[in-house]
């Protein structure tokens, strides 16, 4: 999400260079930075992007998907639909294996074994992951999902610092316990994080402590992923605010020197900006998958938390969507 903002940033001429541009589209992608494959958005069609959040190497579950939202954008008149889709839907890993699992495993299932999407296996890496997960998204959501975007946290703290921080109109407030430090072999206890309700100046520290906290001790509403997936939107909002700031702009070359580390796509750049430069992320609709629509709260086999869908009605799930879609 973090990549679409500072893509606006990059085509609306906020200084980047042109050969540090194309330096950054190349690493980023498979594709040259200045193809093709959405004929530059200009079609009637309604384009659809998931963007995956992992921690990364040094992380607890690198590779396990810690937030997963569908950008879904109609073209022609900037309709723009965010749909939250939880980590925990239990789902066959990889697609019609008869293995199930969390969704959030699907991308580290590619990355690391692989994925055939039918036309032929894809080697393990980021593009069998970031696809393996997509069509998953589309089975549950009954949209055409074939592009991707990920992102690791580490980038996103990166980010926001290198932007000087920023401001968070947060609607809950909420006290939580958070690990001292992200990585699994280092066992430093536990921090006590704290956010007050309204405008908050965040840093990079902060902003990814208020997206991710999971171990919340009041309110309990806030520590579930729905919630969770509500924040991340609202720092979305918040990092695009910030780039527009020319405040900010100073810090744009280290910002996207942060993002080639971190991120990957099988959009090009140009239509990555394409497509960014049609959202209209302030007019958007909202869709949250939740235990208060479509979804019921239930335990694997194993004993896992899950979710499945009400009635065991997999196309409730797929009309749900289809009937909050702005268009």
């Amino acid at each position: 999400m973090v990549a679409l903002a500072l893509v606006v940033a990059l085509c609306t001429g906020l200084g980047a260079v042109v050969s540090r541009v194309m330096a950054f589209g190349t690493a980023i992608s498979p594709h040259p930075p200045l193809s093709t494959q959405t004929s530059f958005m200009s079609g009637m069609n309604r384009v659809n992007l998931v963007v995956l959040g992992y921690g990364g190497a040094g992380h607890d579950g690198a590779y396990l998907t810690d937030s997963i939202m569908v950008i879904s954008l109609a073209p022609n008149d900037h309709a723009t639909t965010l749909i939250s889709v939880p980590r925990d839907l239990w789902v066959q890993v990889p697609p019609d294996s008869g293995q199930y699992a969390k969704l959030n495993t699907a991308f580290q299932d590619g990355f690391y074994n692989g994925y055939d999407p039918g036309s032929g296996q894809l080697a393990p890496g980021p593009i069998a992951g970031g696809l393996e997960a997509a069509a998953k998204v589309s089975d549950i959501t009954g949209l055409d999902v074939p592009y991707f975007l990920t992102i690791n946290f580490q980038g996103f703290r990166e980010l926001v610092d290198a932007l000087g921080g920023v401001d968070v109109n947060v609607p809950t407030a909420f006290t939580a316990r958070y690990p001292i430090n992200d990585d699994p072999q280092i066992n430093a206890g536990w921090k006590i994080i704290h956010f007050n309700t309204g405008m908050q100046h965040m840093n990079g520290e902060q902003a990814i402590e208020y997206a991710r906290a999971r171990y919340v001790l009041y309110p309990a509403s806030e520590g579930t992923d729905f919630a969770r997936s509500v924040r991340q939107q609202l720092l979305i909002r918040a990092i695009i605010s910030r780039l527009k700031s020319p405040e900010a702009w100073p810090g744009l070359s280290n910002a996207l020197s942060a993002l080639q580390r971190t991120i990957y796509t099988n959009l090009s750049l140009a239509d990555l900006a394409a497509f960014t430069l049609k959202l209209d992320l302030a007019h958007a609709a909202h869709v949250g998958l939740t235990n208060d629509n479509v979804l019921v709260d239930a335990q694997s086999a194993s004993g896992q938390d899950i979710l499945l869908p009400r009635n065991g009605d997999w196309n409730a799930i797929k009309s749900y969507v289809n009937s909050h879609l702005k268009s």
